[in-house]
């Protein structure tokens, strides 16, 4: 499941969730728009030709404030930098390349949220429940089986 709000505005969006419209809030809402699972690196990277003076410390306090908010979601897989999404909506889980690092949704594995349980009696509240899936993606897997010799495949 998509989120529903992909045909709100920017402005819609941040007041909705109970932010104060900027034109850094603004510009990295969009940013999430165009590149899911960007880091905050990868962010301030796309925003700073276009709107200068941003500094990166604002990217990431942008960014802090969309996950505070509920807006946006931080994802953190292991050895990697921590990427931000907008689907926060639902309950999926997520794909990593071992090889170039590309990040995939991958939807609920189980039917419906939530997918996993923890056993009864551990006295738990669960918040959220995040499985990463790690393997090659189809671009590397293509490209590395391009390099090897003729006789090896």
């Amino acid at each position: 499941m998509l989120d529903d709000r992909t045909d709100a505005t920017a402005d819609e969006l941040l007041r909705g969730a109970g932010l104060r419209v900027t034109a850094t809030r603004v510009a990295v809402l969009e940013a999430l728009r165009a590149r899911p699972h960007a880091t905050a690196d990868a962010v301030y990277d796309g925003i700073r030709g276009t709107l200068s003076g941003t500094s990166k410390q604002s990217v990431y306090n942008a960014l802090g404030d969309f996950a505070d908010a509920g807006l946006a979601r931080r994802i953190e897989p292991a050895g990697h930098a921590g990427t931000f999404e907008l689907r926060v909506g639902d309950n999926h889980h997520h794909v990593v390349c071992t090889e170039c690092g590309r990040i995939d949704d991958v939807d609920c594995v189980v039917g419906e949220a939530p997918c996993l349980h923890i056993p009864e009696g551990s006295g738990f509240s669960i918040q959220t429940a995040e499985v990463t899936f790690w393997g090659v993606c189809p671009d590397c897997r293509a490209t590395s089986e391009a390099e090897r010799p003729r006789g090896s495949r």
